[in-house]
């Protein structure tokens, strides 16, 4: 199950753009984009389960791990008796069931060990996933948004008809910029508005001045350093 998991959440971190941007070509790209995120709430429930049955199998095995180590701790304790009091044959049967836990106890350990790294990998795929179901919900509202500007600008019901690759230009510009700033793919247009990228410029200064201001103390405190001991 955990290989189908995988396969599936790596299809839509990776490939779910593509279908949103194909959604758009259909003729209610609404209902396209809900499907899409209907899938990912889906695969996210999936996870959940898995991530729920990790968690109990890592909780059992612990469990056990510990009733056995207590066991073998009393066992060690009843063998010292046996001994004291000549009783060769009890003490051998507690030392063979010492010898039968101490052979469950690395396979307990490993049972942890695989539990505990199936939840850890279930809790990133739940945070990748969510992490999608937000940039697709906030794609469809963009999108949305976009699709009434236009009516109104066009006068709605009434107004003049543009053709679907009119269309699809202007849906396109809507959402361009939110798929290539969540998920790093370029966007479906190059153009972007001279006001943002005015910002877009403002905030990469203001990011290389504080990095270059960082350094600069950073480079202070260590040459001071010497002089603060002397």
């Amino acid at each position: 199950m955990a290989d189908s998991i995988s396969t599936r959440v790596a299809r839509i971190i990776a490939g779910n753009v593509h279908s949103l941007i194909d959604a758009l070509e259909n003729a209610n790209p609404e209902a396209g984009m809900a499907q899409a995120i209907r899938e990912v709430d889906n695969v996210i429930d999936e996870v959940a389960a898995g991530l729920g049955r990790a968690a109990a199998s890592k909780h059992l095995a612990l469990s056990n791990l510990a009733e056995q180590n207590r066991r073998h701790e009393q066992l060690a304790g009843e063998i010292d008796i046996a001994v004291r009091e000549g009783r060769d044959d009890l003490a051998k049967a507690a030392i063979a069931r010492q010898l039968d836990i101490e052979a469950q106890i690395p396979v307990l350990e490993q049972a942890i060990a695989n539990a505990a790294s199936e939840e850890k990998e279930m809790e990133g795929y739940l945070t990748a996933l969510r992490a999608k179901k937000r940039e697709m919900e906030e794609t469809l509202r963009q999108f949305i948004s976009a699709r009434a500007a236009q009516n109104v600008s066009t006068g709605g019901i009434g107004g003049a008809k543009k053709s679907a690759p009119d269309k699809m230009t202007q849906a396109e510009s809507a959402f361009d910029r939110i798929l290539a700033r969540q998920t790093g793919l370029p966007g479906l247009m190059p153009a972007t508005d001279a006001e943002s990228a005015a910002k877009l410029r403002e905030l990469s200064d203001l990011a290389r001045n504080n990095r270059v201001e960082e350094r600069l103390a950073a480079l202070k405190a260590k040459g001071s350093g010497p002089a603060d001991r002397s």
